[in-house]
């Protein structure tokens, strides 16, 4: 069957009739089991809810425009009837869950159906993506060696990239949204704090840790987005891109450690936007910067937070079962300063003031990523590359997360082997509205011809 590679698509064809949400599932369920590391476990009532779907939309009575379509959920969010493992050997014997998570029960009131569990970097504690026990899912990138997916939600985003669903929910501490996104030429959104109920979504690191959506697109993005909420007809249009200002980070740009092609392909697109009537500034984000600082010189607040959280299962005999890179990063943050978490805190609250301060009613642009997908050969070889690359692959997004600023990143082109480079649009706290409408304007303008 071929399916429209975009949820949005896939909604029209249900409404018009000339697919079925039971082939839908059908055909997803079976390129999913045959596709290596992208799903943990499935959703044995996926079928019987497409059956329940085709019935409403016989009878005229869809749930609504999503009413059918699939989606697959990240392993760290209660699924009712499955077990959720956080990527985690240590809990393959864990009690299924009794109920949904709030989230899952909104997208099916919806009539959306999850189809499976996916995999994720063991307890979403790393930007690679890579794992052990369930196997680490890759891209099907024609002309190069298989990369790192980006995690922590690599199987969710591998799961929109490979085509056996059109949407996906992850969780995002420090990129775990954006960061697999851009390694594999996707969409994602990392909303702020709160936007979502997180009932039911297993924690990292509570003060930083939230969800979002993965697509093909923005207006995917946006559709889900909705459903998330409960909101049947999100109200999110695209903005007049004239009367949008972006800054673009004139510091992160002048990086040594930032990839050519990455750079370059940013600037294509702030090309494209000035072209389209947008207010481009470069100039230094002095919160940014300074956010930047604070975690490479204080430390990581997540990572204070998740040692917390997993100090138990890392120093009981169940800590020689998980994976030695994430145990590695996690004995680590046992040895963070104490007193740097009340510092950080305090300043935290300070430089997202200076944030909304600074950007007033502008986007801030930046990479998502400074680097395309590295080799997965050479991170499973070498942990000390996996541990630098893995602080490299999250430094521009993990700002972004102190400040509690939602994000989304967006393809931006490609390198000269063809891998996806993407560029990152970020807001001060709560301004998701107004930073969607400005990405689907972002997008229309990508999308149509240049200007001759």
């Amino acid at each position: 069957m071929n399916l429209p590679l975009t949820m949005a698509g896939t909604a029209l064809k249900l409404h018009e009739g000339s697919i079925e949400a039971v082939d839908l599932v059908s055909s997803a369920i079976e390129k999913s089991r045959a596709a290596r590391g992208v799903f943990i476990s499935f959703i044995e009532r996926a079928r019987d809810d497409a059956v329940e779907s085709a019935h409403r939309r016989a009878l005229g009575a869809p749930l609504g425009r999503l009413d059918g379509i699939p989606f697959a959920v990240k392993d760290m969010i209660d699924v009712a009837g499955g077990r959720t493992t956080a990527g985690s050997i240590t809990r393959i014997d864990a009690p299924a869950a009794s109920r949904d998570a709030a989230v899952i029960a909104v997208m099916r009131a919806a009539g959306m159906i999850p189809l499976g569990k996916t995999n994720l970097s063991e307890f979403a504690f790393s930007g690679l993506g890579l794992n052990p026990h369930f196997g680490t899912p890759t891209a099907d990138f024609h002309a190069a060696d298989p990369r790192a997916p980006g995690g922590s939600s690599s199987g969710s985003a591998i799961a929109v990239q490979r085509g056996l669903v059109t949407a996906a929910i992850g969780t995002d501490t420090a990129g775990s949204i954006r960061v697999p996104a851009a390694f594999n030429g996707l969409t994602g959104f990392r909303a702020s704090i709160g936007r979502y109920d997180m009932d039911g979504v297993h924690p990292l690191a509570v003060t930083l840790d939230t969800l979002g959506p993965l697509a093909r697109t923005v207006e995917d993005c946006v559709l889900l987005d909705g459903a998330m909420r409960g909101c049947a007809n999100p109200e999110v249009r695209e903005a007049p891109l004239k009367q949008v200002r972006f800054i673009v980070d004139s510091t992160v740009l002048e990086d040594p450690t930032l990839q050519s092609d990455v750079a370059r392909n940013l600037r294509n697109v702030v090309a494209r936007l000035r072209q389209r009537g947008a207010r481009v500034e470069e100039r230094p984000v002095e919160a940014f910067t300074r956010a930047r600082k604070l975690i490479a010189t204080q430390g990581w607040l997540g990572a204070i937070e998740a040692w917390s959280l997993l100090q138990q299962v890392v120093e009981d005999e169940r800590g020689a079962q998980i994976d030695r890179r994430v145990r590695n990063r996690l004995l680590a943050a046992r040895e963070i300063d104490r007193n740097a978490e009340a510092r950080i805190r305090t300043l935290r609250a300070e430089l997202m003031r200076n944030m909304r301060r600074e950007l007033g009613d502008a986007v801030l642009v930046t990479p998502t990523v400074k680097h395309v997908a590295p080799s997965l050969a050479a991170l499973e070889a070498d942990d000390g590359l996996y541990a630098s690359t893995n602080l490299e692959t999250l430094s521009l997004t993990m700002p972004g997360s102190l400040l509690d600023m939602p994000g989304v990143a967006m393809p931006s082109g490609v390198d000269g082997e063809g891998l996806p480079t993407s560029v990152l649009f970020s807001a001060p706290q709560g301004h998701d509205d107004r930073l969607l409408r400005t990405c689907l304007a972002v997008e229309s303008a990508l999308l149509a011809p240049p200007a001759q």
